[in-house]
């Protein structure tokens, strides 16, 4: 066996699990089951051969996360609804082509909810201090810190939804059931819950290093033109999230001071962003990594060291 890293998203009441070829979406049912959907998948990387250009990886495996994440955890709500609520189109096709069509509609309306947010937002802000001071670099680093502030009071203040809580708790089992396999160890809820919720590869730390990333980048840009302002901000967020996803790659594949350093203010926000799960929750996240990949053989590996090259 190849030594693959797999990530996942937490959903509601469920865990989103992705490997190599394949996602796999695991949900506790009202009724108490556990309901697995497994997806084959080959990203639009492995396809077009663009795995190894820096930057432009990034830039794709954000767009094909932000899709299945989105479109995983519109699933998982299904099965929160009554089941006559989920039969009620006859027509298979016609209600997947709506489906489809709904999901991206909602993808669009969500980045546009964060670029105006994240982006726009701060920059609209900041560029008010040019009354008081010439100095771009002043403006560029406090639009970056009104970033990083509405980030942070925007997760703290959704937290405390009762729903979203569990969903953190979800997220919390998915880095433990991930942590626990890659440390070796049996992917028994017992053991899954001995290890940290936090992980190096988490898509917090990814926006987190986003916002860091965002504050070198736009130090190049210097105009007080507010709407050169703005759309700078949004030609930019591509060569951002490319960027931001070569310091995640290197973060999570390496174990040095840098790694460390450039680690540590995202596994700080996971805090808030992650909490302890119980039993049931790493039920369902063992049931997603199973799902994609052989976790028993991995164990092996890892215990024996013997991945492939």
């Amino acid at each position: 066996m190849k030594k693959i890293s797999i990530g996942g998203q937490a959903v509601l009441e469920g865990i989103m699990m992705k490997g190599k070829d394949s996602y796999a979406l695991s949900i506790r049912k009202p009724d108490g089951e556990i309901e697995v959907e497994v997806t084959d998948y080959v990203s639009f990387n492995e396809r077009c051969h663009t795995t190894h250009i820096p930057i432009v990886r990034g830039v794709v495996a954000f767009i094909e996360s932000l899709y299945i994440g989105l479109g995983t955890l519109m699933k998982s709500s299904e099965y929160m609804e009554d089941e006559e609520e989920t039969k009620k189109s006859d027509d298979k096709k016609e209600k997947e082509d709506g489906d489809k069509a709904y999901l991206i509609g909602t993808l669009v309306l969500s980045l546009v909810f964060a670029i105006g947010l994240f982006m726009l937002l701060p920059a609209f802000i900041s560029n008010l201090l040019y009354k008081i001071t010439d100095k771009h670099w002043v403006v560029n680093l406090a639009e970056g810190l009104i970033r990083m502030g509405i980030f942070l009071l925007y997760v703290t203040v959704i937290s405390k939804m009762p729903d979203i809580k569990r969903t953190f708790m979800y997220h919390g089992a998915e880095h433990k059931a991930i942590n626990c396999m890659e440390a070796g160890d049996d992917l028994t809820p017992e053991n899954v819950l001995k290890h940290t919720r936090f992980h190096r590869r988490c898509g917090t730390s990814f926006l987190f290093i986003v916002m860091f990333v965002s504050i070198i980048v736009f130090m190049f840009v210097k105009t007080d033109v507010i709407w050169l302002r703005l759309l700078s901000r949004i030609l930019l967020i591509p060569v951002i999230g490319g960027i931001s996803f070569e310091f995640i790659r290197y973060a999570g594949a390496h174990d040095n001071a840098v790694s460390r350093v450039l680690s540590a203010p995202g596994l700080w926000v996971q805090r808030l962003t992650t909490k302890e799960p119980d039993l049931a929750m790493a039920e369902v996240a063992i049931k997603s990594v199973e799902a994609v990949i052989d976790w028993r053989e991995y164990v092996k590996c890892v215990r024996e060291d013997s991945f492939e090259d």
